[in-house]
């Protein structure tokens, strides 16, 4: 009883507009003052951070905080592939006949996650890899592999939250939330970066409307509050053996490596 109420009551607030009202607060001044209390309470590595504490003027402006120079050292490994963010790996494994398995308990069809998109395609029988944010979690995302836009599809959608109660009870919550999707040629390659609107993420945005092009590890977008990221490779990907689901992993950490591959002609 108690989870059909919650389920119910998240129903409600996964509109978007509740996002919005979350968001203006967030960007107001009067959010500056629950700084401190917010930084505390999820225990967020201030020294990291680009300025200190009393230099953010809203809540926005310190959740969507750049780090310092040198922060996230970033693998230069020849075909490899990079977390885009600071994360936990919530899923990971080969793309089956489309379907992306056993993702907190559920499949996705990788033709719904990316909106019945002819690019679908490329990664019928590829890899994915989910990447949770929590609100402790720095929410800048970059590059994981260096190489050109082919696509970018922005997909309105609900914001269920991406957190273990809304992953587990919500239906489908990747394939039916707000979702910013960048298609990057590369090297070997096509790779799809999947960002994943939630709860309280009041907006998607590119670091850069202008940019068609980046070298691994450059910042490419970010979240206003925490959600999640959906890597979607080829088959020609293979991940480090030393990852899986519950390992947390830092923007620069090498995921795994193109093999036996034929580099792509630009």
């Amino acid at each position: 009883m108690a989870t059909k109420w919650m389920i119910w009551m998240t129903e409600l607030s996964s509109r978007k507009s509740i996002c919005r009202l979350t968001g203006r607060f967030s960007h107001s001044k009067w959010s500056r003052f629950v700084i401190p209390r917010f930084a505390k309470a999820y225990g967020i590595t201030l020294d990291e951070a680009e300025k200190e504490l009393k230099e953010y003027h809203t809540l926005n402006e310190f959740f969507t905080r750049r780090l310092k120079q040198g922060m996230r050292p970033i693998c230069q490994e020849p075909g490899g592939v990079v977390s885009p963010v600071d994360a936990l790996i919530t899923a990971m494994g080969k793309i089956k006949s489309s379907t992306i398995l056993n993702v907190k308990g559920q499949d996705y069809s990788i033709d719904e996650l990316l909106n019945h998109s002819p690019r679908s395609e490329a990664f019928r029988n590829g890899y994915a890899i989910v990447l949770y944010l929590s609100p402790t979690d720095y929410h800048r995302i970059h590059a994981p592999v260096s190489g050109r836009m082919l696509e970018s599809e922005h997909i309105p959608g609900r914001v269920y939250p991406v957190n273990d109660f809304g992953m587990t009870n919500m239906r489908s919550v990747l394939s039916r939330n707000e979702r910013l999707i960048t298609y990057i040629s590369h090297e070997y390659g096509e790779t799809a970066v999947v960002k994943v609107g939630a709860m309280n993420v009041s907006s998607i945005k590119y670091v850069d409307n202008n940019a068609k092009e980046w070298e691994r590890g450059d910042e490419l977008a970010y979240f206003e509050f925490g959600s999640t990221v959906v890597l979607l490779m080829q088959d020609n990907f293979g991940p480090m053996s030393d990852l899986g689901v519950g390992s947390k992993v830092k923007v620069g950490t090498l995921l795994g490596q193109f093999h036996n591959s034929v580099p792509n002609q630009q």
